[in-house]
């Protein structure tokens, strides 16, 4: 294969131009001979012939000419390449014995380096050999006659302390003497003094005993009486508990049924506004049932849904978006195709939906919460980064034990904080895992770790019904006749005008339609309120509700 032409080795079009011109007046003479030669009737066939022969002589001649000169053209490039090569060649051989002479003569140089450094290290050595040797003799004189001196003083010393030791002695015994008469009579009188003070104290803590006596049957009586009051506070709790479980069961009932009658109204009316309210109220319906469930959860009941079949992750969180207010503002990026086993799906969707309600709502009203969704080894990890109010260190430590789900009392739980304890409860029912570390949005981030234990293989089928506007929705709804939307449709996404605040990509929109209630692909739930105590704790990502002070310009979250 050649290698193409340079540019400056192309042949000018200037000497191509006189090869097609002589063609051309070559071909004009030939057609002009056969003109005059040939009868009158075949004069404009053979003129036509003529020139198309013509016209493709010239185009030959013209090629045949450009190829002769490239060819010239390439083998004086080729002669001038041979030459540069054979110049490299003999620079190379140049460079190579230069290098080789450079390096025997250093080779060189380093020996004889080498063997210098050699005989002045033997010289340095047998220098010091010697003057250890004479300083090793000065030290032995020196430390015998130290220790011939040493051994006179020692011996002068202990004369001397033998002799203080006998007159110190001497003195202690006849001060000891003395000291033990003063201590006898003290001591005499010491014991006198004892029993009468002795006889006292008893008389004192014989009446105090008596005092103490009386004081115990009244506190065993005190004690007795806070006792049946303690037994009776008991008895209203649990019965205040239960009453709360019985009414967060009819709350989730009439829920589901308010669910259902605006489902089959959804699919009775098809004007657009009155479309638009229905799905409106639906919306606000979803969200009224997830403060039933989070009723339900703290008073230990179940929540009113459950799944029979898995339910895939990026569900799970279309559903949670489905249940707050602010869903406009939610973007999901999910690449994981697993799914959360069914009987632990709707307390991951509950989880979540508290999760991304405290987002969105200490978030300014135009700023976007993202969720991000990454599988590891021990789980699904779950991201929720938002724009708004940073937690001081008080708040956060507030917020971690509020979800830990330590603490199952309902004490001193206030509107804000209601979400922490509902999610704490979740997460240590399902084993979810919650830490909360600032966000590079700003704000703060929540990581959820649901663990593998509720989560089934990807070829496992997972449950992902498809509602309005091709749009996943989580298995969240009671029955299938009133599946909620994944995120509810709006009046933007009816008309097709953008919604205030939320993004055009949003505003978009196609007429939902609801599928029907029996078709084969949607999964069936097991629905029931039970009001019963479950008596299960929760630990997990806290919302962070109560966390964060919510902005002067807009209402603190309900909490829920």
């Amino acid at each position: 294969m050649t290698s193409p032409l340079l540019p400056g080795d192309r042949p000018a079009p200037r000497s191509l131009l006189p090869v097609p011109l002589l063609t051309a007046a070559l071909a004009a003479v030939a057609v002009v001979a056969a003109a005059f030669l040939v009868p009158d009737s075949a004069v404009t066939a053979v003129v036509v012939t003529g020139a198309v022969a013509a016209v493709l002589l010239c185009a030959a001649a013209t090629v045949a000419a450009y190829a002769v000169l490239s060819a010239r053209a390439a083998r004086t490039r080729l002669d001038a390449v041979t030459q540069d090569v054979g110049q490299l060649l003999q620079e190379r051989a140049r460079l190579a014995e230069e290098s080789r002479r450079q390096h025997e003569r250093l080779t060189g140089e380093l020996t004889r380096e080498r063997a210098r450094l050699s005989a002045e290290l033997d010289q340095e050595r047998n220098h010091l050999a010697e003057a250890l040797a004479a300083e090793r003799d000065r030290l032995a004189g020196q430390h015998a006659a130290d220790t011939a001196r040493l051994a006179r003083e020692h011996a002068d010393e202990r004369a001397r302390l033998t002799d203080d030791h006998t007159a110190a002695l001497k003195r202690l015994a006849e001060e000891h003497a003395g000291k033990l008469r003063l201590i006898t009579e003290e001591h005499g009188a010491h014991t006198a003094r004892s029993a009468r003070d002795h006889a006292e104290e008893r008389d004192r803590l014989t009446a105090e005993l008596d005092r103490l006596g009386a004081d115990r049957d009244r506190l065993t009586a005190e004690n007795a009486r806070l006792t049946a009051r303690l037994r009776a506070a008991d008895g209203a709790r649990a019965a205040a508990l239960s009453a709360t479980a019985n009414a967060a069961g009819r709350m989730q009932a009439l829920a589901t049924g308010m669910l259902a009658d605006l489902r089959a109204m959804e699919e009775k009316h098809h004007d657009e506004e009155v479309l638009a309210d229905l799905l409106h109220l639906d919306h606000r319906t979803a969200q009224a049932g997830r403060l039933a469930d989070s009723v339900a959860v703290l008073t230990g009941a179940r929540s009113g849904r459950r799944w029979a079949r898995p339910i895939s992750m990026e569900s799970i969180l279309r559903g949670a978006m489905g249940r707050i207010s602010g869903y406009q503002r939610i973007r999901v990026h999910s690449a994981s195709d697993t799914a959360v086993a069914g009987h632990a799906a709707e307390g991951v969707m509950h989880a979540l939906a508290e999760l991304l309600d405290n987002a969105a709502n200490f978030s300014p009203p135009t700023a976007e919460v993202h969720v991000y969704v990454e599988e590891v080894p021990a789980g699904v990890i779950v991201s929720v980064e938002d724009s708004g109010l940073v937690m001081g260190e008080a708040q956060l430590r507030r917020a971690e034990r509020a979800v830990s789900g330590e603490s199952a009392e309902l004490g001193g739980l206030t509107g804000t904080r209601l979400g922490l304890a509902v999610v704490g409860r979740l997460s240590r029912r399902y084993g979810l895992r919650v830490s909360y570390r600032p966000s590079a949005r700003g704000g703060t981030g929540v990581l959820v770790l649901v663990p593998q234990d509720i989560l089934v293989p990807s070829d496992a089928n997972p449950t992902a019904p498809v509602t309005a506007g091709g749009a996943t929705a989580p298995a969240s709804r009671p029955t299938a006749a009133a599946d909620t939307p994944s995120v509810p449709a709006t009046p933007a996404a009816l008309t097709g005008t953008p919604a205030p605040g939320a993004p055009a990509e949003k505003a978009a929109g196609v007429l939902p339609h609801r599928r029907a209630a029996t078709a084969p692909d949607r999964p069936e739930p097991e629905t029931s309120h039970v009001t019963a105590h479950d008596g299960d704790g929760a630990t997990g990502n806290g919302a962070g509700d109560g966390a964060r002070t919510a902005p002067a310009d807009r209402p603190a979250p309900s909490g829920s």
